[in-house]
């Protein structure tokens, strides 16, 4: 495998960033993860769109985008994948121990493995621990993943792929790494922004396809959604057949199949939407 570091390609076992780089001691760092297919990548553009979002939303510089552009399709063309998960990562860079950081510019890694298409539905549950939607860094794609380590264990204790969290008001969020939508009385919603769940870029494009609307809906709407569905880049639209103990009949219901339909559609017609 080659991987980009800062500046080209190394092999596999030569590519190294410092044990004090910020994002490895404090979590110092934002990431990306883009869809490949047959060296092409999907909805690249409004990826780094969001990788600067977080960037600035961290107060890290913003990132080159030329440069991050050629470390992509430098990387893509050294490790020819099928389908493919690409990993933009940019973080605090070398730093000395504790929250502040160092002056020696950040680091940029960029990395793809072969992954496989996703079944067409799955299992997931809620967890009791909660999104705070007034965190300083709500909405930010950081590499400060802990929390989502740990509920996405819990998920696979029970025998589901991802968990679901609330927010600190009760309301639906998003899993670990995807968004949620559901059906309530033949309406396509999902949760705002504002609740604190991250701005997927699969969740945007299918509310801009599909009209769903945003709505903030109490977590226990899962408890009687008629459909529910999550989004994410390896995801695309994927129905869920059961929600913590509730089995969801006919899966994937109407308005779940039509979303799928459609952005499989749009998506195979133009891969930077």
């Amino acid at each position: 495998m080659q991987i980009w570091v800062n500046g080209g390609l190394r092999d596999a076992d030569a590519a190294q960033v410092s044990v004090l780089d910020h994002g490895m001691t404090v979590g110092d760092g934002i990431f990306e993860t883009v869809k490949a297919e047959k060296g092409t990548t999907f909805a690249l553009t409004r990826h780094l769109a969001r990788l600067t979002r977080s960037a600035r939303g961290l107060g890290l510089p913003d990132p080159d985008l030329d440069e991050v552009r050629r470390a992509c399709a430098a990387v893509l063309d050294a490790n020819p994948v099928a389908l493919g998960r690409m990993r933009i990562t940019y973080t605090g860079g070398l730093s000395p121990l504790g929250s502040e950081r160092g002056d020696t510019g950040p680091t940029l890694v960029v990395a793809v493995g072969e992954t496989s298409r996703r079944p067409d539905s799955t299992a997931v549950v809620t967890v009791p621990w909660t999104r705070n939607e007034r965190s300083a860094v709500a909405g930010l794609k950081t590499t400060s993943y802990a929390e989502n380590v740990v509920a996405l264990a819990r998920a696979h204790q029970h025998g589901a792929t991802e968990a679901l969290f609330g927010n600190t008001v009760g309301a639906l969020c998003e899993g670990t790494g995807s968004n949620v939508f559901v059906v309530v009385d033949g309406q396509l919603h999902t949760p705002p922004l504002a609740s604190g769940c991250l701005a997927g870029i699969t969740r945007e494009l299918v509310v801009e396809w599909t009209g769903a609307q945003e709505t903030e809906l109490p977590l226990d709407v899962l408890a009687s959604a008629e459909e529910v569905f999550l989004t994410s880049t390896l995801r695309d639209v994927q129905a869920v057949h059961r929600v913590d103990g509730r089995e969801l009949t006919g899966t994937p219901g109407p308005v779940t199949a039509k979303a799928m339909r459609v952005f499989d559609e749009r998506a195979a017609s133009d891969l930077d939407p």
